[in-house]
């Protein structure tokens, strides 16, 4: 299964991984888990997303203006960012909301209930796990198509890439949406 290790890397992943855990306060092995199920879940649904021109396009106006891959040096505080301040908006690379929003649509709860039933964490944690890996994983591609030199063309493969060449668990049907509103 995949997990933040295999998309940060062994330290950054446990960081992460611990982070989370406390942010919803269960035991990091099960919220690791629980984010091997989420994952895929999460990039299949950006791959389906980026399957149209049109989606591929928008997730690429995404990337490049919101989600550079600077949040990942943040991962200690990115509870405190999507969770934090109710006073003031996340900036658009932490608004963990709006991001599975384009990402999942209507599919939202589908996947965290899912998501539950594997791991053996209640729903509303579930919920913040997912709003907690989705800035993670924008920022992971947003990296990714720069080092890599990705345009919107290119994101299916990369996306296919994280995903094994496996079809996508969850399709979201939003493969029209505009993921830079």
């Amino acid at each position: 299964m995949f997990s933040l290790q295999d998309l940060l890397g062994q330290q950054q992943g446990n960081e992460a991984v611990d982070q989370i855990s406390q942010t919803v306060g269960a035991d990091s092995s099960v919220v690791n888990t629980a984010i091997q199920y989420a994952l895929p879940a999460i990039i299949g649904g950006l791959a389906n997303n980026a399957s149209s021109p049109q989606g591929a396009q928008s997730l690429d106006t995404a990337l490049t203006n919101d989600h550079d891959g600077s949040i990942l040096g943040n991962l200690g505080g990115l509870g405190g960012l999507i969770f934090g301040g109710q006073d003031a908006s996340p900036p658009r690379q932490a608004d963990a909301g709006g991001i599975l929003g384009h990402i999942l649509g209507s599919n939202q709860g589908q996947v965290a209930q899912e998501v539950s039933n594997q791991s053996g964490l209640g729903v509303g944690q579930v919920a913040q796990i997912l709003m907690m890996l989705a800035p993670i994983v924008m920022g992971y591609l947003g990296q990714q198509k720069q080092q890599q030199n990705v345009g919107a063309d290119g994101l299916g493969s990369l996306l296919g890439g994280l995903l094994g060449g496996a079809q996508p668990q969850q399709s979201s049907g939003n493969a029209m949406i505009d993921m830079a509103s």
